[in-house]
């Protein structure tokens, strides 16, 4: 059953992560209860019950809050049609399906990579009225942009309503950027997964990810030369590709053009889409120097999306081979900075970028040939 109760005893028909604001308005828009009454159920005073109502309905010129508001009010409306009819639901009807996503689970793990995304500078959300999926958008210092992330619009319809995202700017497509509420979520499910993957002696070391101005810190594992897994804290407002793409060579154009970002930005897509099954830390550091690269995966029941993301980024890495696939790892997918890259590797200073060309570049053909990539339009 996927509503929830309200103190009266009706089904609700909310989804878990709905507001509270949000619920409030649609038992007062949607049901047709007084303000009074919504008031009595929940303990508080009627006047902060119209505060909490008249902020949801000024927010209604949003389209990802109107379009979930409606389908949610159609929701009540077909239910209260139900519960007219009998005193009590059918104790055997099941509830109709929800119109926005249901699970708290989906919102929660979406998050982690799409408000990830939304902290690096230059990015957006955007979405169109005909679009049932929204992109993530990266612009550069040149005004060119690189699609970083893809987001089903319902889900995306879940974080207007939570209040992580905000519009920026109206017309023939609707932008939106994260607010402070998005990040400080973004801060807490890192510490989440922080404190779940930290063995009960490790409990007392403390590096919590902070905040500081447009700066989100978080952890990324990353193999030492030993085996072992360091945590390495990373910036996660950009990646070491975004600044090392602003560079440019003695010729005064850019180090790495367009379609070798946006082949790198595929590969970290697809990299981050592959954490979302059961087995969220993926057996990379096969592809890592000195990793055993005759180990497979294990399926694990994974979905179908994530799996056909960890097969793309599987096949993309074996295509590069040693050495390449282990630079062009750890730095688009593992976030980790050049340098210490190269202190890792053994290598000299500043042949990094020379070695992350390469690859890159090896990474461009190999999308080209297997897939048709096209840069340009950031398929």
């Amino acid at each position: 059953m996927t509503g929830d109760v309200t103190r009266s005893g009706t089904m609700s028909g909310f989804p878990g992560w709905l507001p509270e604001n949000a619920r409030n308005y649609l038992d007062h828009v949607g049901r047709g209860q007084s303000l009074r009454d919504i008031a009595r159920n929940r303990g508080c005073a009627p006047s902060t019950i119209a505060r909490r109502v008249r902020a949801v309905e000024a927010r209604r010129d949003d389209p990802l809050i109107d379009e979930a508001l409606t389908a949610l009010e159609r929701r009540l409306v077909s239910e209260t049609e139900t519960v007219n009819q009998f005193k009590e639901p059918p104790p055997m009807t099941a509830p109709l399906r929800p119109p926005l996503v249901s699970d708290e689970s989906t919102v929660a793990r979406e998050a982690r990579r799409i408000l990830r995304r939304l902290c690096e500078k230059g990015a957006a959300l955007v979405l169109a009225p005909d679009m049932d999926k929204a992109i993530v958008l990266r612009r550069g210092s040149d005004g060119s942009q690189t699609r970083t992330a893809v987001l089903d619009r319902k889900v995306a319809q879940a974080f207007a309503l939570k209040d992580w995202i905000r519009t920026a700017s109206t017309g023939r497509v609707t932008t939106y950027e994260i607010t402070e509420a998005g990040k400080s979520a973004l801060k807490r499910l890192i510490e989440e997964d922080r404190k779940r993957r930290r063995a009960p002696m490790e409990m007392a070391e403390a590096a919590t990810p902070f905040l500081a101005q447009h700066q989100l810190w978080g952890e990324r594992p990353v193999e030492q030369e030993d085996g072992k897994i360091r945590k390495m804290r990373v910036n996660l407002s950009e990646s070491p590709l975004a600044a090392l793409a602003r560079r440019k060579g003695a010729d005064g154009k850019a180090f790495l053009t367009m379609d070798l970002v946006q082949a790198a930005e595929k590969l970290r897509e697809d990299f981050e889409r592959a954490q979302m099954g059961p087995r969220v830390a993926q057996n990379w550091e096969r592809f890592l120097t000195g990793g055993d690269r005759g180990s497979g995966f294990a399926d694990g029941g994974i979905a179908e999306g994530p799996r056909a993301a960890r097969d793309r980024v599987t096949r993309a890495l074996d295509d590069l081979g040693p050495g390449l696939s282990d630079v062009v790892l750890r730095v688009c997918c593992f976030l980790e900075g050049l340098e210490s890259a190269e202190k890792r590797l053994g290598w000299s200073a500043r042949s990094g970028k020379i070695v992350l060309k390469i690859g890159l570049q090896r990474l461009l053909k190999h999308y080209e040939q297997v897939y048709g990539f096209v840069p340009a339009a950031c398929d």
